[in-house]
């Protein structure tokens, strides 16, 4: 009986692996280069949601180009979702095991530390449902991911997907419903307030009074004023030409001052709330070139990811 039992296991085994195996070749992420998704994996499940439900609910997406996103917008999806996003190829190992850590003590999934790149995956090809399997399966999804679209391109797919609101999907069609204008026009706290719902959009609302959106979305905003990304003015200042000089610059002298300033200077690195040091981050487009963590929030989603 032993040894059935023994084969049994093995070929039980080999099949997991092959079916794995599978996801280093399909779905074909290289597509998502040029061609935008028509629907996603979690968007057919929300679907699915509201017909058991009996609901009649629709999907609301309207597709925009990064470009036509404000870039204090990207900044604050980028505080509050993956800080590390420039640095990392799709994981952040130190966030995983603090989560990690956070789950044993708690026996459960009490945390998460998915970056971008793991939401993204997981919006377009899987289920929200938490097994060890999904995770493999968005983990070899997520790295070829990483090895086959830009870092640019992997936030424009992000930020057309991702769901703001029940049926609300895409930062145009969030933008429009919240502050009735279009994404290019959002304002810093605007901006901050959409992101303090991402962990959690059917819960939370971007506009409103809840304590929790208000406390994460001055969390967020207070580390772009720090960072130097949320000054009126600032995008007028720094697309503006220089005007011409009425007399020749001593270089030694200005780079004698400019060092003597040092800290103070704006933009400079800030001991955020992990007590570390932040790289000052210019105000761009990603593409072109990213909070700490975060006080413990008064609700169930995650603070701001370091």
């Amino acid at each position: 009986m032993r040894k059935p039992i023994l084969k049994l296991a093995a070929l039980a085994v080999v099949a997991g692996l092959a079916y794995l195996g599978s996801f280093f070749i399909y779905p074909d992420v290289g597509q998502l280069a040029k061609k935008n998704p028509e629907k996603t994996a979690f968007m057919e499940w929300r679907e699915a949601q509201w017909a058991e439900k009996g609901e009649k609910k629709r999907i609301t997406q309207r597709w925009v180009p990064l470009s036509a996103v404000s870039p204090l917008l990207i900044k604050a999806i980028l505080i509050g979702e993956d800080d590390k996003f420039y640095q990392h190829e799709g994981f952040d190992y130190e966030a995983l095991e603090q989560a990690f850590e956070k789950n044993l003590k708690q026996g459960r999934f009490a945390a998460g530390a998915s970056t971008i790149s793991q939401q993204l995956t997981k919006n377009l090809f899987l289920s929200p449902e938490k097994s060890l399997t999904r995770k493999a399966k968005e983990a070899i999804l997520t790295w070829r991911m990483e090895n086959t679209l830009s870092k640019r391109r992997i936030l424009e797919l992000y930020v057309n997907v991702a769901e703001w609101g029940d049926g609300i999907f895409g930062i145009e069609a969030a933008s429009r419903h919240y502050f009735h204008k279009s994404a290019s026009q959002l304002s810093s706290m605007e901006a901050a307030r959409l992101a303090s719902v991402l962990p959690n959009p059917i819960r939370f609302s971007a506009v409103g009074n809840q304590k929790y959106v208000t406390f994460r979305a001055g969390l967020i905003h207070s580390i772009m004023v720090r960072r130097g990304v949320a000054v009126a003015g600032f995008d007028e200042v720094m697309s503006a030409k220089d005007e011409p000089l009425e007399q020749p610059v001593d270089n030694a002298s200005a780079a004698a001052a400019n060092a003597e300033a040092g800290s103070e200077l704006p933009g400079g690195a800030a001991a955020d709330k992990t007590g570390g040091e932040a790289p000052a981050q210019p105000f761009a487009l990603p593409g072109q070139g990213e909070a700490p963590a975060a006080p413990t929030a008064p609700a169930t989603p995650d603070a701001p990811k370091p």
